[in-house]
C-alpha cells in the first residue's frame, strides 16, 4: 500500500510539473502579446519642452 501511495504522488508531480509549464508559457506569450499591442502616448508632445521662463530665470540668478 505505501509503494502505490509513493507512485501516486509521483504521477501527480509530474501531472502538475507539466501543466506548470504550460501554465508559464501561457503567461509569457500573453504578456509579450499585450505588451506589445500597448499604445504609449507621450507625456509631453513635441514642443513642448524646457522653456525659460521669468521665474526660471530668477531662480538662476538667486543660484550666483
Amino acid at each position: 500500500m505505501k509503494k502505490q501511495a509513493a507512485a501516486m504522488s509521483r504521477r501527480e508531480a509530474l501531472k502538475a510539473l507539466a501543466i506548470g509549464t504550460v501554465a508559464g508559457t501561457a503567461v509569457t506569450l500573453t504578456s509579450t502579446a499585450v505588451a506589445e499591442s500597448s499604445d504609449v502616448t507621450p507625456a509631453v508632445s513635441k514642443g513642448e519642452g524646457y522653456r525659460e521662463t521669468p521665474h526660471i530665470r530668477a531662480y538662476y540668478a538667486s543660484l550666483r
